[in-house]
């Protein structure tokens, strides 16, 4: 049996999942344990450093290919230096009672960037990610907003960071990789000159560690504040998802940005709690050929790859995947479907597991290959320790399997977020209380069959409704993604004066295939014999790039704007 908090709930610490011939057997033999005291710095690398100091933690590749090998030692000693000098400088965790300072990581992927985490998590502070590519509008409002004291960073950070910094009253220290610039110091002489030993802040499990800002298609992105037990919360998802990890031999890798909780909370740290190695590589551009050589190069045997980047792979010939060593292939964020599960198994050699889960709430339902086949259409089933259900969002009552509600979780759970930041209001709009206990709303829609299976349908506001049918957009994107002239496909729905709505779809081309109307027509004609007469697309659309977020979903707000202007256009035009 493990700890139990104040609330009754049990919370998991160290314990790896035991494979077992079903979910239900997993459920049943599972129970969340939590130590007293906890600090993620500590589980991710100091507990290896002192059983093994000598084993690989970060294999850091450069554009060149070049790599540099980093043991568990020297990522201990890296992240102590770090501590040391943010507490040299009054940075950290202010007492007891209150929550730490907030230090943000505007670096890619590399071996500082773990380090930099690590020793933010043991002084005791809040570790802030922070994208490369956010331009200063997006730099501003997360270093605002959060109130950031320090900022770990290189030169070019550093620089981007300067043009902003009489709007930033709290920074405070600006630590730049690769030298000292205007208003930065260097880090890495800072960081030599300070000690590689450090007593690690004694934090509980529910102390902030971590702020994450949510991706904001819509509105101002929200910052998500995750107690030191998120990493504890994600590792049965994480586990699932790689076909019980850890197995001697794993590395792995994921183009996922660590700024993005896909990247940090999905690989970087799991793997770290795992003495798992990882391999950092952020390509300025993702490729098919870079990501297929990199594997190869790198020996990886895990990876997480986004479903966009996924997509682009199968386009690319499949002998690039020859020389692979892959064990595990995790996708999340949007469904998958068929022909990307076929390819996964025709080409990769392995099924892929899709998981499901958002910056609050991640990594809480997943398929797993290695338990039972996946089923396309749906995500998989609840994570072992997690209770998904679908839900009527107003109040709270469990719908029937086959009928469509919110997917929700239910409250407490260690990998759920302790709040928005400064924002009380929205936090409480999150959660509903229902007839069986208080449930976290993902504002997504979802399904669950007759199995315990769930279906992804849509964002609450990306649901279509047109002449009376309920229709989620990513069954027709996927279904689009099957002709070949398609590239990437976005749907939303455009008002329309007889049905209400109908279905949009925008189309990026493949290189080689031209616009045109009978290509529309072909496509819409596609999906209408493949997928359903009440779903194809009665208006197809061309685009020359598709909007995307910075961690590669399709923004389909803008592309509901593109098509609401159209209709108002042609409803002006009427006589």
């Amino acid at each position: 049996m493990g700890q139990r908090r104040g609330d009754g709930s049990l919370f998991r610490a160290d314990a790896v999942l035991t494979p077992s011939p079903s979910f239900a057997a997993l459920r049943a033999a599972f129970a969340w344990q939590l130590p007293e005291r906890y600090n993620i710095g500590v589980d991710a690398c100091d507990k290896w450093a002192q059983a093994d100091p000598s084993r690989l933690a970060i294999i850091d590749v450069a554009a060149d290919g070049r790599a540099r090998h980093h043991d568990f030692a020297a990522l201990r000693a890296a992240s102590n230096r770090l501590a040391n000098v943010l507490a040299l400088h009054g940075i950290g965790r202010p007492g007891a009672a209150a929550t730490g300072d907030r230090v943000g990581v505007l670096l890619a992927q590399r071996f500082e960037t773990a380090a930099a985490h690590l020793g933010i998590l043991k002084a005791g502070a809040v570790s802030l990610p922070l994208f490369t590519l956010f331009g200063p509008d997006a730099l501003r409002h997360r270093l605002v907003d959060s109130g950031a004291r320090a900022v770990v960073t290189d030169t070019a950070g550093a620089t981007a960071i300067a043009g902003i910094r009489s709007d930033l009253p709290a920074l405070e220290l600006v630590l730049s990789i690769g030298g000292a610039v205007p208003g930065a110091l260097d880090f890495d002489a800072a960081c030599a000159a300070a000690s590689p030993e450090f007593t690690p802040a004694d934090t509980h499990p529910d102390d902030p560690a971590i702020l994450i800002y949510t991706s904001g298609t819509t509105g101002k992105p929200k910052g998500a504040l995750h107690g030191h037990r998120v990493l504890l919360g994600h590792l049965p998802g994480v586990e699932v998802s790689h076909d019980f990890l850890p197995h001697p031999g794993d590395r792995f890798w994921t183009p996922a940005d660590w700024a993005w909780i896909g990247g940090l909370l999905d690989v970087l740290l799991p793997a770290l709690h795992h003495g798992i190695p990882v391999v950092a590589r952020r390509f300025e551009k993702f490729t098919a050929e870079g990501a297929f050589a990199l594997m190869r190069e790198q020996g990886v045997r895990n990876v997480f790859l986004p479903p966009t980047a996924l997509k682009m792979m199968r386009r690319a010939p499949p002998e690039l995947a020859h020389g692979l060593s892959l064990r595990s292939v995790a996708s999340g964020g949007e469904p998958l479907g068929e022909a990307l599960l076929a390819w996964g198994r025709d080409v990769l050699g392995v099924t892929i597991n899709e998981f499901y889960g958002q910056t609050e709430c991640n990594m809480i339902v997943s398929a797993c290959g290695a338990v039972e086949p996946p089923v396309p259409g749906t995500m998989g089933r609840p994570v072992p320790g997690h209770e998904v259900a679908v839900l009527d969002a107003t109040s709270g009552t469990r719908r029937p399997a086959g009928v469509d509600g919110e997917i929700a979780v239910r409250a407490p759970d260690p990998v759920m977020f302790l709040g928005y930041w400064r924002a009380p209001e929205a936090t409480l709009a999150k959660f509903v209380d229902g007839p069986d206990g208080r449930w976290m709303l993902t504002g997504d829609r979802g399904v669950e069959d007759d199995s315990g299976r769930l279906r992804f349908i849509a964002r609450g506001d990306d649901v279509i409704t047109s002449g009376g049918y309920r229709i989620g957009p990513a069954e027709v994107e996927d279904c689009l993604l099957g002709h070949p002239a398609v590239r990437l496909a976005g749907v939303v729905g455009k008002p329309d004066p007889l049905r209400g709505t109908v279905v949009a779809a925008y189309v990026q081309l493949h290189e080689g295939s031209a616009p045109s109307p009978s290509l529309a027509d072909e496509i819409a004609l596609h999906v209408k014999t493949r997928l359903a007469a009440n779903q194809y697309p009665r208006v197809v659309r061309f685009v020359e790039d598709m909007p995307m977020t910075v961690t590669g979903k399709i923004i389909r707000a803008h592309l509901r704007q593109l098509a609401e202007a159209e209709a108002a256009a042609e409803e002006r035009e009427k006589p």
